[in-house]
């Protein structure tokens, strides 16, 4: 005689189903563990306990002075007087200094003694080519024609002597002809220097060697002194090595 299980028996059959509820009973006491909070119930009670304390505390009444208010300004009214004009005015007439075609001119008399003329003194200028007198260069002797040679040998001998190169334009190879025009005035001293060139280094180095020009003696037009104008050229060129 076999032995037969009674299906209704067996215990296995639904333990898959058993297992999933199990594991999402255990999931949800699982989450509500974590997220249950807990109070301490004494700090509470110390919080609430101190501030209490601070809510009684007596607050001090401080009492402010404040200055009374200044007394109000006093308004001063003007009172206006009126004064009747009882008092006559004499007017002044005044009496027109123009003159008229009936009045009469008189006639003055002015001789040259009561004039009285001022002699004014002007700057002559006469070119060197045409002055009847050149300035006299110091050391320099004889007529007019010989004061002249005289005169352009010692500025040549001038320019060799104080002519000096600058560096600056030697390092940038810089070179030509500046034209220096200069003036001899009626006391013999040199001024009004100017200059024209291809740059500003040569033209300041060629006023520096006119202004070391000596006085000299003023040329001289009809006797008198007069200023003299006078140009010439300096050659800046560098050699070749």
């Amino acid at each position: 005689m076999e032995i037969k299980k009674n299906p209704k028996a067996n215990v296995g059959r639904n333990s898959s189903l058993y297992f999933a509820v199990g594991l999402n009973v255990m999931l949800v006491l699982t989450y509500l563990g974590l997220e249950y909070k807990t109070y301490e119930t004494e700090a509470t009670k110390i919080d609430i306990l101190m501030l209490d304390d601070q809510l009684n505390e007596d607050i001090p009444i401080t009492t402010i002075n404040i200055p009374p208010p200044p007394p109000p300004k006093q308004v001063v009214t003007e009172t206006i007087t009126i004064v009747e004009d009882v008092e006559d005015v004499e007017e002044t007439v005044i009496e027109s200094t123009e003159i008229g075609q009936d009045d009469i001119i008189e006639e003055r008399i002015v001789s040259i003694e009561d004039v009285d003329v001022e002699e004014v003194e002007e700057d002559i200028e006469v070119p060197f080519a045409v002055i009847e007198q050149v300035p006299r260069f110091p050391g320099c002797k004889g007529n007019n024609d010989q004061l002249k040679a005289c005169f352009q040998q010692k500025m040549q001998e001038h320019l060799q002597k104080n002519f000096r190169y600058p560096n600056a334009a030697q390092e940038l190879n810089i070179q030509g002809k500046v034209f220096v025009f200069f003036l001899i005035d009626k006391t013999g001293k040199v001024s009004k220097i100017k200059s024209r060139g291809p740059d500003q280094l040569l033209e300041t180095e060629a006023e520096r060697i006119i202004s070391l020009l000596p006085k000299m003696e003023p040329g001289k037009q009809r006797n008198k002194p007069v200023g003299v104008p006078y140009s010439i050229p300096i050659n800046f060129k560098l050699r070749q090595q």
